[in-house]
């Protein structure tokens, strides 16, 4: 193996081991970066301040609108007790079965309805909070849950709003609903074996003695994050959805810019449910949470970013992406493989997309494969390696849910790498066959 390619591949070993041991983002990122720019043999100042940082205050430059107004109004739905409203209500719906892929249909029809994925992580994590507790699951799962409705079915399906669809339509020219028959048929599979996994998990969880107040989680819950509330208490699930409701109009068929709706939702459930937070020093307690919320957040990802932005640089990333194109591999999965590995270098689906879409269009041109096959290839190959244990949005959402990468980490896993891989071994067969 080449030198400078071994030294990316430690690199992102190093990442997720040290992630597995908890070490903070904050620090982790910028250790690991410095390694990978001192074995390159580039220069650590300058590179840091011209890749590193310029990467990650991109990042923060472009997303933190959408970091800030999401945070706010996941504090808004945990402290009026809209999400548990939410959250009884499905409950009795389901008589607290099928939870977690409940919390997985949910967040994906958020995210297929637009609402960022980031957005959905706060929005959701409070309902599913108040769910798992009702029914008494472990909160391991939490965040394997949340984030497979994110980034499987509901990111790569034909007609979705994601960025994964919309890097392809773009640099490929295809449509958004691109190989409809197969994407369907695949989807359904997708959603299928992650509601089954979740399923099977939260049973075996159970009868391991698992459950929902667990001494051995490094971190415990604050004991507002757990108080309950009598039904009469809590606002009406109606009242409680129409927010959420409102940001999906607003996004989807008004066409307002994700931040603008999501604030529109903010307004609306303030208005709804302003009685049901004490008095206005209590308000502004609620969005003094929800702020700082977002600045850990973002900061846990773009520094993700950040490291992303110096791996480009280096002559290990050009080199692999070189030799990739010298595969001798069936067209489509050379599509899956080089998106795969481009991603899982970048730590992110979009940033590995778009970095193998520039290299590569034109050798995927050249191939003479269906490009609305490679459209539909790629959005999911990108959703693979994405999610090793860097992956910034994991990292982000695990301290959201408050547990570390040894406790859920390996659930995130199966649903979002290994489930994806195998929606590819139905896809690419069905496309071969002609449909």
């Amino acid at each position: 193996m080449n030198f400078s390619v071994l030294v990316l591949v430690i690199a992102i070993v190093l990442f997720g081991v040290l992630a597995f041991r908890q070490m903070s983002a904050l620090i982790l990122a910028p250790v690991v970066t410095i390694f990978v720019i001192v074995l390159s043999g580039m220069p650590v100042l300058d590179t840091l301040l011209n890749d590193f940082m310029p990467a990650t205050s991109d990042y923060i430059t472009q997303y933190f609108l959408i970091f800030f107004v999401g945070a706010l109004f996941g504090a808004v739905y945990q402290f009026t007790g809209a999400a548990e409203s939410i959250a009884l209500a499905m409950g009795r719906l389901s008589h607290n079965h099928f939870v977690a892929p409940m919390i997985m249909c949910i967040t994906g029809l958020l995210t297929f309805g637009g609402v960022s994925g980031f957005v959905v992580f706060f929005v959701v994590y409070p309902i599913a909070l108040q769910m798992f507790k009702r029914a008494n699951l472990t909160r391991r799962l939490i965040p394997a849950a949340i984030s497979a409705g994110c980034w499987t079915w509901s990111m790569t399906a034909p007609g979705s709003p994601s960025i994964q669809n919309t890097i392809a339509m773009k640099s490929l020219g295809t449509p958004a609903t691109a190989a409809l028959i197969p994407s369907l048929i695949a989807t359904a599979a997708e959603f299928l074996m992650i509601f089954v996994w979740l399923e099977w998990r939260a049973r075996s969880f159970t009868k391991k003695g698992k459950l929902f107040f667990d001494d051995s989680l490094k971190m415990q819950l604050a004991p507002e994050e757990l108080e309950e509330r009598t039904s009469e208490n809590l606002p009406h699930p109606i009242i409680a959805l129409i927010p959420i409701a409102a940001i999906i109009i607003c996004f989807n068929v008004v066409k307002l810019p994700v931040e603008t709706s999501v604030t529109v939702g903010i307004i609306l459930a303030v208005v709804l449910m302003f009685r049901r937070v004490a008095d206005v020093s209590h308000w502004i307690e609620v969005f003094n949470k929800g702020a700082a919320d977002s600045g850990t957040a973002i900061l846990n990802t773009a520094i993700v970013v950040g490291f992303g932005g110096v791996v480009e640089q280096t002559e290990g990333f050009t080199y692999l992406i070189n030799n990739l194109q010298n595969l001798s591999i069936s067209p489509l999965v050379f599509v899956a493989v080089t998106i795969a590995i481009c991603a899982g270098v970048c730590g992110s689906a979009s940033g590995g997309m778009g970095v193998a879409f520039a290299a590569l269009t034109d050798t995927y041109k050249s191939m003479g494969v269906s490009l609305e096959a490679v459209h539909r290839i790629g959005a999911i190959a990108a959703g693979t390696l994405d999610t090793l244990p860097h992956q910034g949005a994991q990292i982000t959402l695990l301290g959201i849910c408050k547990l570390t990468h040894k406790e859920a980490y390996f659930d995130i896993a199966v649903t979002q790498i290994l489930i994806p891989i195998l929606t590819l071994f139905i896809f690419i067969p069905l496309v071969s066959m002609g449909l």
